[in-house]
C-alpha cells in the first residue's frame, strides 16, 4: 500500500492510497478510506470507468430495472463520485457535508461530474420542490455509521414527499450480516412510509461480519434480477422499532 494523502477533516479521518490488492482482487487500485478503515470508494487505475465495489453496481441495477426511463436523482454522500459519474447523462444533484471529500475526488480520482452541494444533505434535500425526483440515494457515513438524521420516520416522510409518483429511495447502510437491531429498525421505519420495500446483503461466512446492506423503498413493487445484483441477495430483516428524530 502506498499512501498518497492523509488528513483529519472536520468530519472524517481521510486516507487515499494505492494498493495492488483489494478484497482479494489483484490489480492497480486507488482507494478513499474514512475512519476505522471504512472504504468509501475505489477506482481501478487500469479501467477507471469500472465500478469496483459491489454495492453501487447493485444500486444501479435496481434503478435501471425499476424505472428504465429515470432522469432525476438526488444523491446524499459523494465519496469519490462513483454514482454521479455513472449517471452523468442524467439530472443529478449531489450533497456532501465534507468539502475536503469533494476536493479529494477531483484531485485523486478525476471526478468531473455534476457540481456538488456542500452542506447537510437533509437540509439541502428539504429545500427541493415536492414530487421532483425519480430516485433519492442515501450513501452517507460517519465513523459511527449512517447519520441518524437519514434514517428517521420524519426523514423518510420528507423523502416520500420529494419523490415523484414512480419514485423510490435506496439506502446503503452498514450492519452485521446476522440479526442487526439498527438495520431492523431502519427497515421497519422505511416500511412505515413506503408500500413496497426490499433489503439486500452480500453472503457472509459469519453473522458478526459488518457489511453493506442495501434497503429500498418504493411506491410500486420492486423488481430485480439476481444475476445483476453483483452478488447481493435478498434478505428479510426482522421487525424493529420506529426511529424518530
Amino acid at each position: 500500500m502506498r499512501v498518497l494523502y492523509r488528513n483529519k477533516s472536520e468530519q472524517h479521518e481521510l486516507t487515499v492510497y494505492d494498493t495492488k490488492k483489494l478484497y482479494g482482487e489483484k490489480g492497480q487500485f486507488r482507494v478513499l478510506e474514512f475512519s476505522n478503515a471504512a472504504v468509501q470508494g475505489a477506482m481501478d487505475l487500469d479501467e477507471p470507468n469500472r465500478m469496483v465495489l459491489e454495492y453501487p453496481r447493485a444500486m444501479v441495477h435496481l434503478m435501471e430495472r425499476n424505472d428504465p426511463e429515470f432522469n432525476t436523482v438526488f444523491v446524499v454522500g459523494h465519496g469519490i463520485g462513483t454514482l454521479p459519474t455513472y449517471l452523468s447523462d442524467r439530472q443529478v444533484k449531489v450533497a456532501e457535508l465534507d468539502a475536503e471529500v469533494v476536493e479529494l475526488s477531483q484531485t485523486f480520482f478525476g471526478y468531473e461530474g455534476s457540481p456538488v452541494l456542500i452542506g447537510d444533505g437533509r437540509e439541502l434535500l428539504g429545500q427541493e420542490p415536492a414530487a421532483t425526483y425519480d430516485y433519492i440515494i442515501i450513501d452517507a457515513f460517519t465513523a459511527t455509521g449512517t447519520p441518524e438524521q437519514f434514517i428517521s420516520s420524519d426523514f423518510f416522510a420528507m423523502v416520500k414527499d420529494k419523490l415523484d409518483s414512480d419514485g423510490a429511495v435506496i439506502l446503503n447502510v452498514f450492519g452485521r450480516a446476522g440479526n442487526d437491531q439498527l438495520v431492523n429498525a431502519i427497515y421497519t421505519t422505511l416500511q412505515a412510509q413506503f408500500a413496497y420495500t426490499r433489503a439486500f446483503a452480500l453472503p457472509t461466512e459469519t453473522a458478526d461480519e459488518v457489511q453493506n446492506r442495501i434497503l429500498m423503498g418504493s411506491h410500486h413493487p420492486i423488481e430485480f434480477q439476481v444475476r445483476q445484483m453483483a452478488g447481493f441477495v435478498e434478505q428479510e430483516p426482522e421487525e424493529g422499532y420506529i426511529i424518530v428524530d
